[in-house]
């Protein structure tokens, strides 16, 4: 059970939420995701006081301002990963479809759009789950274990990702135990029993490597 906690997570930062299982991190990323809705308190999305709201509001929100990145990926086995990634798609098919396919070109994956999950490797799909957080332009990116199951390679090329993300304005939350992830953020906060401990600076971050489309060319605050 979260208790008075306090959390803000600024866009144009990464910041990292760590704790022990059971310390409460996926239950504080639900409610930050509207997901769950907290006996008392409040949750902000870009300043706006979510209380109150309909589930269809909710959902609305949801899928218009918040990109939902999970460590089981949660792809659809049947469908390709450009289907994978237009689905949430709020507009008109043929435009999702478009934008799927800069989104799979935006994480390396162009050439894979054809695949079903089971053709891909753990890194790609992760990518290909990343897209599709991404298909409506969320200003708010919440990721849970987004590192868990990749070798260290794609791990990086997911951080990679993640602070473009950040730097186009993006406010992304990586809920984590790994070092590596937590090293890289911004800010740290850690979670104990429901509680929030004092947030803490994070590592540098400049050697993280180039995300895929930056190698190919030359080229939110939430509170509760």
């Amino acid at each position: 059970m979260l208790q008075d906690v306090c959390l803000s997570v600024n866009a144009g930062e990464v910041t990292a939420l760590v704790g022990h299982s059971g310390s409460g991190k996926s239950t504080l990323m639900h409610v930050l995701g509207l997901l769950t809705e907290p006996d008392s308190g409040q949750v902000l999305i870009e300043g706006k006081d979510t209380a109150g709201l309909s589930d269809g509001e909710r959902a609305d929100l949801r899928r218009d301002r918040i990109g939902f990145v999970f460590q089981s990926y949660n792809l659809l086995p049947q469908h390709s990963a450009l289907r994978n990634v237009a689905l949430p798609w709020s507009g008109r098919l043929r435009e999702g479809n478009a934008r799927a396919a800069e989104l799979l070109g935006r994480v390396g994956l162009a050439e894979r759009a054809g695949h079903r999950p089971g053709e891909l490797s753990g890194g790609e799909q992760q990518r290909v789950a990343l897209a599709r957080a991404l298909i409506n332009d969320p200003r708010v990116i919440l990721a849970d274990e987004p590192t868990g199951n990749l070798d260290t390679d794609s791990e990086q090329l997911l951080l990679g990702l993640f602070r473009e993300l950040a730097d186009e304005g993006r406010a992304v939350l990586l809920v984590t135990h790994n070092s590596v992830v937590s090293d890289f953020a911004d800010t740290v906060h850690r979670l104990a029993d429901g509680k929030l401990e004092p947030a803490l600076e994070a590592g540098a971050h400049h050697d993280v490597p180039e995300s895929p489309e930056a190698r190919t060319s030359s080229e939110g605050e939430v509170t509760r």
